[in-house]
């Protein structure tokens, strides 16, 4: 984050040397322009140390999380994720779904005996 505040100090700097006067339209909206600019670089700053302070949190938490699964579960070995395989290839099945098959030609009668169970 300093590096945004030494790139505020350069314009800041630069401003200086141009000699942009606060009482001017141009130095009132560049000075306005800084002010929102740093206001935007506290703001990112302070996430940053939130940030920080929560990953600080959660990297405890963690630690004590393992803590507890070692008191409950003990040395538990998991099995290794490779040994399932979960990946499938829709090439490798033969979906066959030709309507020849479950209809006659004048497809009104369905063939393939669902009309047989609706009867009993």
């Amino acid at each position: 984050m300093d590096f945004l505040y030494e790139k505020i100090s350069y314009l800041r700097g630069l401003a200086d040397g141009l000699d942009v006067k606060d009482d001017t339209k141009e130095g009132k909206l560049f000075n306005a322009l800084l002010e929102v600019v740093e206001e935007i670089a506290d703001g990112m700053s302070d996430i940053v140390e939130e940030q920080e302070e929560m990953n600080e949190f959660l990297d405890l938490v963690d630690e004590d999380l393992t803590t507890v699964e070692e008191e409950l579960f003990g040395d538990i070995e998991i099995e290794e994720e490779d040994d399932f395989d979960y990946d499938y290839d829709v090439d490798d099945y033969d979906f066959d779904f030709d309507d020849e098959e479950y209809y006659d030609e004048d497809d009104s009668e369905c063939l393939c005996g669902c009309e047989d169970d609706d009867e009993e």
